[in-house]
């Protein structure tokens, strides 16, 4: 095994990581599945945790990022970062709102659900409705909270990177991270009241983001990294990690902080130690392209589940579950709404997002690396 200095030169310079995409994949295959079981409880419940995973890449990839940005060229250009997000986070989010208002306004027959869907429009168009649209009953588009969590976070952080001084971004987060674990505890002891809009906010941080932001910071210096490769640096350390994250889909008590720290650990272990057994297959050609457009998946399976449903004869579905018994349904129906979702993601990256993501190298700093400076490639941009 390589020094921890050594590894960290690799790791600073290293301008791929490349089991990030397959963990995209895994990320987006939970949570499609929990969106498929819908309807049925236990592990498929917990499921939509894949989102957390999702949260942990974004958290330490964007920090990693800025923290080399800062490194490279002295500075942070928040202009260039918030251009590049615009244009890989808002064509497809608008596009697919958009066509999800058409079909509402034309299509939906619950008045109630349209109506409610047109009241939470303005929410969903400014990525509040983790703040404004309650998810209790029927809400369409209601995974929009998501995204909100993350547009939030993008706005927040890099100014606090670009403008903090010595520990000042360690602190910040840290204290944030705080906050994301104790407001739920504040919740239930009744302290904080989430039918008002500042408990709302108060309880909308995600401690996924946190974490991997920490784990950013801790990687980028020469001590954190000595630590961090210690306990996550070894050959066994992601499998082990994808080991415990497995358990704890699979343990029906796993508390949310948990799932965050899990999907941390597995985040850096992927990114410090490339060479370990699950490289293997998250490099897969299959799962990397699933991961590469698993933000079109994740816009689209919705109303991709809603045509598999309608479009399965109701005969079919009741002699599977007669047959096979109801899991069987879930699972064709996961298969079905997965494969369409990646085949429409697929066609949304090739023929429509990439007008729009060729811009993004006018606003990147690495077009244009200083010598022997740390950079990544743009493709590990988060989805």
């Amino acid at each position: 095994m390589a020094s921890s200095s050594s590894a960290h030169q690799l790791f600073l310079h290293s301008r791929f990581f490349g089991g990030l995409d397959g963990l995209r994949c895994l990320s987006i295959v939970a949570v499609v599945l929990h969106h498929a079981a819908s309807s049925h409880h236990g592990v498929f419940v917990r499921f939509n945790q894949g989102v957390s995973l999702f949260f942990a890449i974004s958290g330490f990839l964007i920090t990693t990022l800025l923290l080399r940005e800062r490194d490279s060229r002295g500075d942070i250009s928040l202009t260039g970062f918030y251009a590049r997000r615009s244009l890989r986070i808002f064509p497809l989010y608008y596009a697919v709102l958009g066509l999800y208002t058409l079909l509402v306004v034309f299509l939906e027959k619950d008045v109630q659900a349209r109506g409610d869907f047109l009241d939470n429009l303005p929410a969903f168009l400014t990525y509040t409705s983790n703040w404004f649209v309650s998810l209790e009953g029927r809400v369409i588009f209601y995974f929009a909270w998501s995204l909100a969590a993350e547009e939030q976070f993008y706005l927040l952080w890099p100014p606090v990177i670009r403008y903090a001084r010595g520990a000042g971004a360690l602190v910040f987060m840290s204290g944030v991270l705080a906050l994301s674990l104790l407001a739920p505890l504040a919740v239930k002891a009744g302290y904080i009241d989430t039918h008002v809009l500042w408990g709302r906010i108060l309880t909308s941080f995600q401690p996924s983001i946190s974490m991997g932001c920490l784990a950013a910071l801790l990687a980028h210096s020469p001590r954190g990294f000595a630590w961090l490769y210690r306990v996550l640096g070894q050959a066994w350390s992601a499998p082990l990690a994808m080991l415990l994250v497995a358990g704890a889909f699979f343990w029906d008590s796993t508390p949310k902080a948990l799932f965050s720290l899990l999907f941390t650990a597995l985040v850096v272990a992927t990114c410090i130690r490339p060479d370990h057994a699950l490289m293997p297959v998250l490099r897969l050609s299959w799962v990397r392209y699933v991961g590469t457009v698993s933000y079109g998946v994740y816009l689209l399976h919705m109303l991709v589940f809603n045509l598999v449903r309608r479009a399965m004869p109701r005969p079919f579905t009741s002699l599977l579950e007669s047959s096979l018994g109801s899991g069987m349904v879930v699972f064709v129906t996961f298969v079905l709404g997965l494969g369409v979702s990646v085949l429409l993601a697929g066609l949304s990256h090739r023929y429509f997002e990439s007008r729009f993501l060729v811009w993004k190298e006018h606003f990147d700093w690495r077009t244009k690396p200083r010598p022997a400076e740390p950079v990544v490639s743009s493709s590990n941009s988060p989805a």
